[in-house]
Order: structure tokens, then C-alpha cells, then sequence
């Protein structure tokens, strides 16, 4: 399973309009880290898919989102509940540790 990549153009409907919290990861086709984060997200994504979307902006084809959430390297993931962001992790990190964060976010 691969994640859903959505464009800026896709933000406002699939990530702020979501019924669900929504993980977004930033990421670039050079980034190393983003490929070795790609496989912890998509688990994730299958494990919480009724409670937590996981989805991804490449930032070199869509940079204006990632502009305005400040994201300044990659990987980033920001998670968003009703429309506001509430957490921002940077770097490839493990299930485990992005898990805590969000549920601890999410409480």
C-alpha cells in the first residue's frame, strides 16, 4: 500500500475539511530519511485508518503548503484535527515514537 499524496490544491479538502485527524508528511524524492519514514507511515495508516489519516505533500512539486506551515526540512509531519495543526514532528522517527505523539496530541 502506498500513502495518498495530495497537492496544495487537495489541502483545505482532504487534510482541513477531514472528519478524522489527518497526519501530514512532508517529503522529497531525494530525502533518505522520507524513504525510510514511508513504510512506518504506511502501517500506521493501515493499522489506524478509521481514526487517523496518514497522507503526503511532495514539497518540491507542492511547496506553497509547506511555506505556510513553516516546514523547513525534511521529513515533516504535522498532524491536524479540525482544521487547526497540533503537533509537528520533524525527521524519520519509528512507529512507536510518531504513535505517543499523536495519541498524546490527540487526548
Amino acid at each position: 500500500m502506498t500513502l495518498q499524496e495530495i497537492t496544495d490544491a487537495d489541502f483545505e479538502r482532504e487534510v482541513l475539511g477531514s472528519d478524522v485527524p489527518v497526519l501530514v508528511e512532508w517529503w522529497a524524492e531525494w530525502c533518505g530519511p522520507c524513504r525510510q519514514l514511508a513504510p512506518v507511515l504506511e502501517r500506521l495508516d493501515e493499522e489506524r485508518g478509521d481514526t487517523l489519516r496518514v497522507v503526503r505533500i511532495n514539497q518540491d512539486l507542492e511547496p506553497l503548503r509547506a511555506a505556510e506551515h513553516r516546514v523547513l526540512g525534511l521529513p515533516t509531519m504535522i498532524l491536524f484535527r479540525d482544521g487547526s495543526p497540533l503537533l509537528q514532528l520533524a525527521g524519520a522517527r519509528t512507529k512507536a515514537s510518531i504513535e505517543r505523539a499523536v495519541d498524546g496530541a490527540l487526548e
